[in-house]
């Protein structure tokens, strides 16, 4: 547990201590928890890589519902929080949509702290205010969501973040991966319901216009199917980084890539953050 910015943070850090970093970030009700082990221990035996948990995920500090304490500033302001408490100076940093939303504000707040981006999942600039142009979320994806489950049962709370998952990941869902990522968090989260406060926080300003400042190396990774940031949302990021390359995974959904396309994964995050170029 580490202090930052009036928030206590679950910080997890894995493999060896004199390789470069690895800050993953994950989405909005996200806890560290949706890194998957296996994805972690892989990268692991060449990257030191650090996850965490947000505000209200997880072992970190919650808020009363509906009543976050912070804003997605907040949460980007964190990243370096989490880097100051484990004494690093500058790390590569990997977000997924919200997570990916933060770590674009920190490249462009502080550059020199960011050696390369990766961005998966991701809109360019803040989520659900910058892309009036680009087309919308697959609503009909989400018509059947499982209903509220009794958070006192640990079953009945696996069991729904597990459903849960399967209109984002689409072809990308695999019960026994989502299962192990479920168990977990419904066994370490304070309070489970927290994680709602993600969907309410205040985005701050935008910063789509200023995505051409970016000067780091920056890597997109979306899924094909993604029905929350369809594709042309990837492009657009891709387009608007200079330098950006795009990396889209067949027959996937919202969030970390299906374990099939985890040889790629790794491969170009490797690349990525390896100093060298392609």
């Amino acid at each position: 547990m580490v202090d930052v910015s009036g928030a206590s943070l679950c910080v997890d850090a894995s493999g060896p201590p004199d390789a470069p970093v690895l800050l993953l970030a994950h989405g909005a009700a996200c806890s560290l928890d949706a890194w998957p082990d296996e994805l972690v221990d892989w990268l692991a035996q060449d990257r030191r890589v650090i996850r965490f948990d947000w505000r209200d995920t997880g072992r970190s500090t919650t808020w009363p519902l509906g009543r976050p304490g912070y804003g997605l500033p907040d949460l980007a302001a964190d990243l370096f929080g989490v880097l100051d408490a484990e004494g690093v100076a500058s790390a590569h940093l990997v977000g997924l949509s919200m997570g990916g939303a933060a770590a674009q504000l920190a490249a462009l707040w502080h550059p020199e702290r960011v050696l390369t981006l990766t961005l998966m999942s991701c809109t360019p600039g803040a989520p659900g205010r910058e892309a009036g142009d680009l087309p919308g979320p697959d609503q009909a994806a989400f018509s059947s969501a499982p209903p509220e489950p009794d958070w006192s049962d640990p079953a009945e709370a696996v069991a729904y973040l597990v459903e849960s998952e399967r209109a984002y990941l689409r072809g990308g869902f695999e019960v026994d991966v989502q299962r192990a990522v479920a168990e977990r968090a419904v066994a370490r989260s304070t309070d489970l319901r927290a994680r709602t406060n993600h969907y309410v926080v205040d985005g701050g300003p935008g910063w789509r216009d200023r995505l051409g400042g970016i000067d780091v190396p920056t890597l997109v990774v979306h899924g094909a199917d993604d029905p929350v940031f369809p594709l042309p949302h990837a492009r657009a990021l891709a387009a608007e980084i200079p330098g950006a390359s795009l990396l889209v995974v067949p027959d996937a959904g919202h969030g970390v890539p299906p374990r099939r396309a985890w040889p790629v994964l790794v491969d170009r995050l490797l690349e990525h953050t390896s100093g060298r170029r392609p």
